[in-house]
């Protein structure tokens, strides 16, 4: 796997991995995670894509610049164009992308703000962030309560993970699996998960992410919902049945309204379903990225 550094538009270093033969794929993560989530499916992708796996700003080894006061920093907007950074770094004028949780959002962002760019869409564990919100009952506040924390004001989450931020980590990762445990995590990727968050600029990080899912994200999406704007791309929609969105209603349906051409494929896992469930995502993912346009 070949590692290069990549300078966003506004400086900031992205981390990438690369590794495989074949048209291009970008691998996004999402939280609390970095580009490791992907090694379990990997070896089956990369047996026919280039995978591009970047470190999303603020997370892995990519840089952590602060917020802003109006939180665009760490808007899915901005991490959208980091990724169109990464594929003219790499001399990809498309690309195949990927997104689990939060990468999912920078995803469904970069078909929206980048179409020309984007070939085909595979989303993992999300809907849309003005419908998650929108969707919100007691049940899934309580499930999905860490959108609320992370989004306060800072410093007050950073300093109440940062008092135990091993802890805090391994009862999130544990508590969003099916088997309520961390064995779904392989040891290095663990320990890389772990020392993320006892790192000060980079549980802030974690936290500017939220905040721009509160003040930013959800703004745009309901201007892109208002205007009718869909995406085009041929799209599949991923998602665990002990996942965030099979709480939130009829989460492909809510795809539907917002995608063209949308195909899904429930796993039996929790939320981590790169993890949880390799095969099952490794195979869907492959086979839908690989079927002929």
């Amino acid at each position: 796997m070949r590692r290069r550094d990549v300078a966003a538009p506004d400086g900031t270093r992205i981390a990438v991995r690369v590794t495989g033969e074949g048209p291009p794929l970008v691998l996004l993560h999402g939280f609390p995670q970095n580009h490791r989530c992907w090694m379990p499916v990997l070896p089956r992708l990369a047996e026919r894509f280039t995978c591009i796996l970047p470190d999303l700003r603020g997370y892995g080894d990519s840089d952590a610049p602060p917020d802003d006061p109006a939180h665009e920093t760490y808007a899915k907007r901005r991490m959208a164009g980091d990724v169109v950074a990464v594929l003219d770094a790499l001399g990809h004028a498309r690309a195949h992308v990927a997104g689990h949780d939060r990468g999912a959002r920078v995803a469904y962002r970069f078909a929206l703000d980048h179409p020309e760019r984007l070939d085909r869409l595979a989303i993992l564990e999300v809907i849309p962030t003005v419908a998650f919100w929108d969707a919100w009952d007691a049940d899934l506040a309580q499930a999905a309560y860490h959108w609320n924390f992370l989004a306060q004001p800072a410093p007050m989450p950073e300093r109440l993970i940062g008092g135990d931020p091993s802890g805090w980590i391994d009862h999130t990762l544990a508590s969003w699996t099916r088997a309520k445990s961390l064995a779904a995590f392989a040891p290095d990727a663990l320990e890389s998960y772990r020392a993320q968050a006892a790192d000060p600029a980079r549980l802030a990080a974690m936290c500017a992410d939220y905040r721009a899912g509160y003040h930013v994200d959800r703004r745009i999406d309901a201007k892109d919902r208002a205007a009718g704007r869909r995406i085009a791309a041929e799209m599949l929609f991923v998602w665990a049945e002990d996942g965030f969105p099979a709480r939130s209603g009829d989460p492909a349906g809510e795809w539907r309204r917002w995608a063209e051409r949308v195909s899904d494929v429930p796993v039996p896992s929790g939320h981590f379903a790169p993890e949880e469930a390799p095969g099952v995502v490794g195979d869907a993912l492959a086979a839908f990225f690989g079927a002929p346009a």
